[in-house]
């Protein structure tokens, strides 16, 4: 009997002490942070300098707005899932980060929407498509996009121009050549060079309504006709001189149409 009972108060201590130990664990792997507060606020921005729409300062200024700014908050309090919704909610971020450390800090991670294209259409709107086809809303930014003007609805624009500028950058040649896309009334596409002051006439883009087809369909039209167009730079306009024509159609296959520029045309 004796014996029973001295096993049985082994087991008893020896699930106290892992009760203990498991209890010791959990409270070194996550301290009490009901008396702490936030000390630094870490904000990482991917592109920073590349894209240029958000910096640290707007990512404050946005979780401020939310009332979600961490610095000095208790650490119990802040929630890094809602920090992260909240970044996701603005337009300009692709991705969001959030998490807390064991000394008071907060680390926010934070990537962003690539704008490839800005549209100014004839109804005055103006916004940014990205490199998914996402609109964007009109900003502070400044960095040298191409531009898209005309007739150009924000329907073509995602599932058309956007496609369109993709290809144009994939070229180190055309993505500094190129400065706008101008779409017609019958969405027609001119495209304005920065050297040479003339205007090019590539035609009608290919439609499709498979979407897994659209961007190579577009990529390879529009790279067959700037392929002409390369030729006729290298051993045409290069001799005949680059201002020498105001209108270059390439809508044909077969034949570059030029229309000289008139004498008092600069």
């Amino acid at each position: 009997m004796k014996v029973s009972v001295k096993k049985t108060i082994i087991v008893l201590l020896d699930i106290l002490l892992a009760v203990y130990l498991g209890f010791a664990m959990t409270s070194f792997n996550n301290p009490d942070e009901t008396m702490k507060a936030c000390t630094n606020v870490s904000i990482q921005i991917d592109d920073e300098t590349t894209n240029g729409f958000l910096s640290a300062k707007e990512i404050k200024r946005i979780l401020e707005q939310k009332k979600l700014y961490p610095y000095k908050q208790p650490m119990a309090d802040v929630n890094p899932r809602s920090i992260e919704d909240a970044l996701k909610s603005s337009s300009f971020v692709n991705t969001s980060q959030c998490y807390k450390t064991k000394d008071g800090h907060v680390v926010i991670s934070v990537t962003q929407r690539l704008p490839i294209v800005r549209i100014k259409n004839i109804k005055g709107e103006d916004y940014y498509v990205d490199d998914q086809g996402g609109i964007m809303p009109n900003s502070k930014y400044t960095s040298d996009l191409i531009i898209c003007t005309g007739y150009v609805t924000k329907w073509f624009a995602k599932n058309y121009i956007s496609h369109l500028t993709i290809a144009l950058m994939e070229s180190e040649l055309w993505k500094n050549q190129i400065e706008q896309i101008n779409v017609l009334p019958d969405l027609g596409i001119e495209i304005v060079p920065r050297v040479g002051d003339h205007v090019i006439y590539v035609g009608h883009l290919p439609q499709t309504k498979m979407l897994d087809e659209r961007q190579k369909l577009v990529s390879d039209f529009i790279n067959g006709k700037l392929a002409r167009l390369e030729k006729f730079y290298r051993y045409g306009l290069s001799q005949a001189g680059w201002n020498k024509y105001a209108y270059i159609n390439l809508e044909f296959d077969n034949q570059i149409i030029c229309k000289k520029r008139k004498k008092n045309q600069i």
